[in-house]
């Protein structure tokens, strides 16, 4: 037989096997109860297939194929091994829902062989930094304070790239920073560091640094080196000291390159419990009695950077139980959440917050947090969703606590809806903490004590206000373990309107803001510069800081 012959013969006879295998896994996804799909025809999407790495994939017989958000599409070769079982409960565990699909082994042999591509591809672009314990340590100790950090770059700036990016990112995580600014300038790039809320020179390195930095940054973020004349975001994962800690990249194009900001979503941002978000004992109170309600609205306003994600994570774990479920939808997932099922809006296939809401609906939820309302689809869907027996959470941008009505009212939301659907607004900013290890304490001056003083004087007639007759304030001075800042920290100040009846029966009038501070104030409740002053008087900040962040506005 001619030897293109006898290929030819062994090619059917393969194919006749690979039919008859599909075949025989289809039979067996009837009996598993559990969909068929051949891979070899199925697009395969790489960083979805990095979340269980190769050895356990091939240990579990499966392979994670897509993702959206934190869901899943899974590929298995028997849903009933031990292997595999305990392979999907550790994803679901770290907080991933998945849909199973039975694949023949030669589908499962196609998967795993996309792992070769990853590791051709090097770790430059896979989206992880791993930075070493040992080497995380070392950095770390010869950096007392920011300003070592100029001298370091020095050392070794102009030897590895590699080495200068774990650098700066030591020094990050070592000084809590939460966003990390590489600003490119004539002949030098400024590095910055936002610590508390607040940005500070940390050091400057040479042009001919900064290039292969840029390059570097922009690999592992996944980020197009080609282009520079428009604005790219992106994302790489830390690996360190046991820990991942997610960062979000973003790039904008500015005259002598391009500015980047790596923000760091470090995971101590989420360990916040409610008890510890600095709420007044009467305010914790009141949106306790909101958390336990089985419907309505919970809205927290304030603009970027003011917490509000974080407090309604730390709302969510306070309610969190096995009996309740909880589904978010977000833009984008910032902190995973175990037991909780997160999704991420993805605008370009069609699933933004109004769809993705209405699924989430379908999912029979018991509490939905929804990232933000931006529009009257979504805003009207939400409230819907709180008319109908579920409890939902959600941001607003508007500067007060009382400008959350009109705010709904100017895009559109009618009062009817308003005023039955919304449980509870907050406002809410963040103020540095005075560093308890180099703070001290000193009397008031006049002056002072003449600003609390008119600030007491308007606070509603339930609220116990503290003596100030012999008033002694704490002072930020500066040391190591402040980066001699003098602040470590922060803690939230809020102000909070219940929506009651005398408050539902205005919202039907079209209330100016003004209307709804005065009626808040009937209620009892205070303005967030009222919470500041009270946590200056308690040695918490200063009135400095609270100028800084609030100002003179009151409510």
């Amino acid at each position: 037989m001619p030897i293109f012959e006898e290929e030819k013969q062994k090619k059917k006879i393969a194919g006749l096997w690979r039919q008859e295998e599909e075949e025989t896994t289809k039979l067996l996804s009837e009996k598993y109860k559990v969909s068929y799909l051949n891979l070899a025809i199925t697009p395969i999407n790489t960083e979805a297939l990095k979340i269980v790495p190769e050895e356990e994939s091939r240990r579990a017989g499966l392979a994670v194929f897509q993702k959206i958000g934190k869901r899943l599409e899974i590929a298995v070769g028997g849903p009933d091994r031990s292997e595999t079982v305990a392979a999907l409960k550790k994803l679901a565990n770290d907080g991933y829902a998945y849909t199973l699909h039975l694949v023949s082994k030669t589908s499962l042999e196609h998967a795993w062989g996309f792992f070769k591509q990853i590791a051709e591809r090097g770790d430059a672009i896979t989206g992880h930094i791993q930075i070493s314990d040992a080497r995380l340590e070392e950095f770390q100790k010869s950096l007392a304070t920011l300003k070592d950090l100029q001298g370091l770059l020095h050392e070794i700036g102009t030897k590895r790239t590699t080495d200068t990016l774990e650098l700066i990112i030591a020094g990050a995580l070592k000084t809590d920073a939460s966003d990390i600014h590489i600003e490119p300038q004539e002949e030098i790039a400024r590095i910055r560091y936002r610590l508390d809320g607040v940005l500070h020179d940390a050091a400057d390195i040479p042009t001919a640094v900064y290039k292969p930095l840029r390059s570097r940054i922009k690999l592992i973020s996944e980020l197009k080196l080609n282009i520079t004349a428009k604005g790219q975001d992106g994302r790489f994962t830390i690996k360190s000291a046991g820990t991942e800690t997610e960062v979000r990249t973003s790039t904008l194009p500015g005259p002598y390159g391009e500015n980047i900001v790596m923000r760091i979503l470090s995971p101590k941002a989420i360990a916040m419990k409610f008890e510890d978000l600095g709420m007044q004992s009467w305010a914790r109170e009141q949106m306790e009695r909101e958390l336990k309600k089985p419907n309505g609205m919970i809205l927290a306003t304030g603009p970027t950077g003011s917490g509000k994600t974080t407090t309604l994570y730390g709302f969510l774990k306070k309610i969190h139980s096995p009996d309740i479920k909880i589904v978010t939808i977000e833009d984008p997932i910032e902190y995973h959440l175990t037991g909780i099922e997160q999704t991420q809006v993805e605008p370009e296939h069609g699933y933004d917050f109004a769809s993705g809401l209405r699924s989430i609906i379908r999912q029979d939820p018991d509490v939905i947090l929804v990232g933000e309302i931006r529009d009257l689809e979504t805003a009207e869907t939400a409230m819907h969703a709180s008319l109908t027996g579920h409890l939902v959470f959600s941001t607003l941008h508007t500067n007060s606590a009382a400008g959350t009505i009109p705010r709904l009212l100017d895009i559109g939301v009618k009062p009817t809806i308003i005023a039955p659907a919304v449980n509870i607004a907050m406002a809410q900013r963040l103020l540095r903490r005075l560093c308890t290890a180099c703070s001290v304490k000193g009397p008031a001056t006049a002056e002072e004590r003449k600003t609390i003083a008119a600030e007491f004087a308007l606070f509603p007639p339930k609220i116990k206000k503290p003596d100030i007759r012999e008033l002694e304030l704490s002072r930020a001075t500066g040391c190591q373990a402040c980066n001699l800042t003098g602040y470590k920290g922060r803690t939230g100040v809020y102000e909070i309107i219940l929506i009651d009846d005398a408050m539902e029966a205005l919202i039907f009038k079209d209330p100016s803001e003004a209307t709804i501070k005065k009626a808040a104030f009937e209620q009892g409740q205070i303005t967030m510069r009222q919470d500041g002053i009270l946590k200056i008087v308690a040695g918490v900040t200063d009135l400095a800081e609270l100028e800084r962040v609030v100002g003179g506005a009151t409510m």
